[in-house]
C-alpha cells in the first residue's frame, strides 16, 4: 500500500513557462538543429548543495549543443540504499534539456560536470558532491552497458519522479509509461519539496 504524500504550506509552487516565452526560448536556438529532448536527475549531497546543483545547471547550459529548458524545484531526500543517518540529505532536482550531443557524448558531459565538482566514485551509493544522471534520452531504448537507457531505477525513484513531474506533469518515461502514474505507485517518504530554495534556469 502506498503512502500519500501529504501537502502542505512548503510545498513548491510550479507555474506553467507562457507559450510566447516557450517560443522566444526555443527561437534563440539557432545552434541547435534537429534537437532530441532529454532529462537529466542532479543529486548533492556534500558541500554547499544547492550552489553545486546550479553550477551543474550553468555548466550543462554552456556545453555546445545542449539547451536547459526547464528546471525543477528541489527536493531534499534520504540517501538511496544506505542505512538511514549514515549520510547527510540529498538535495535533487531535474533539468530538461534540448539537445543535438548523441546519449555518448551527453554521458560524456555528465561525467565531465560531476569530475568538476570533484565527484568521487570510489563506493556505490556512497556520499557524493554532484551526481549527474540521464534518465531519459527522447524515446530512446537501450540495453547498453555504458549507458541504458531509461536508467534502470528512475521508475522508482521518487527523488527522480517528483521533480520530473513538476516541470513536466505530462512526462512519459519510455517503456514504463505516465511518470505522474510512476510517483502514485512510489512512497514519497523521504521525499521533502524545499520551496524555499531554487534554481534558476540559465539566461
Amino acid at each position: 500500500m502506498t503512502r500519500p504524500f501529504a501537502q502542505g504550506p512548503t510545498d513548491p509552487t510550479v507555474q506553467p513557462v507562457p507559450a510566447s516565452v516557450v517560443e522566444q526560448v526555443d527561437a534563440a536556438d539557432t545552434t541547435l538543429h534537429n534537437p532530441k529532448r532529454a532529462v537529466v536527475s542532479l543529486g548533492a549531497n556534500l558541500g554547499n548543495r544547492l550552489e553545486t546543483l546550479q553550477g551543474a545547471v550553468d555548466a550543462l547550459e554552456d556545453t555546445p549543443g545542449i539547451r536547459v529548458k526547464a528546471v525543477s524545484p528541489v527536493y531534499e531526500t534520504e540517501p538511496w540504499g544506505v542505512e538511514p543517518g549514515s549520510q547527510p540529505s540529498y538535495f535533487n532536482a531535474v533539468a530538461v534539456l534540448k539537445t543535438t550531443l548523441p546519449p555518448s557524448s551527453l554521458l560524456e558531459r555528465a561525467h565531465a560536470v560531476e569530475e568538476a565538482f570533484h565527484r568521487v566514485r570510489d563506493e556505490r551509493w556512497g556520499p557524493r558532491t554532484l551526481d549527474v544522471d540521464i534518465v531519459a534520452y527522447a524515446d530512446l531504448r537501450s540495453d547498453d552497458p555504458q549507458l541504458t537507457l531509461p536508467h534502470p531505477r528512475a521508475h522508482e525513484r521518487a527523488f527522480v519522479l517528483a521533480p520530473w513531474h513538476d516541470v513536466d506533469p505530462e512526462a512519459e518515461l519510455p517503456g514504463r509509461g505516465p511518470v505522474a502514474d510512476l510517483l502514485a505507485a512510489v512512497t514519497r517518504e523521504g521525499v521533502t519539496p524545499r520551496a524555499d530554495l531554487e534554481l534558476r534556469l540559465p539566461e
